[in-house]
């Protein structure tokens, strides 16, 4: 068994077009993720999107890089110690 990690992925969508790429992501990596929670902010016309990762690191990083290839889209993870 591969070691995971517990990682926070932040992200801000601010195009609408990506929505639908984004759930497909999330989707495909959802037995790594412990729970997610999207606000929109309907002032800005941008949703933030948190969730919440126990995942080995490669697969975190996985995610995390292609969600930020995403036009419209910026991701940041945090990573617990260890």
């Amino acid at each position: 068994m591969q070691d995971t990690r517990i990682a926070l992925l932040g992200i801000i969508l601010t195009s609408h077009d990506s929505v639908e790429k984004l759930n497909h992501l999330l989707s495909q990596y959802s037995s790594y993720i412990i729970g997610r929670m999207g606000v929109p902010y309907r002032e800005k016309n941008i949703s933030i999107i948190s969730v919440a990762l126990d995942a080995p690191n490669d697969i975190i990083s996985s995610l995390s890089g292609k969600i930020g290839m995403l036009p419209g889209v910026s991701s940041k993870t945090i990573y617990t110690k260890s």
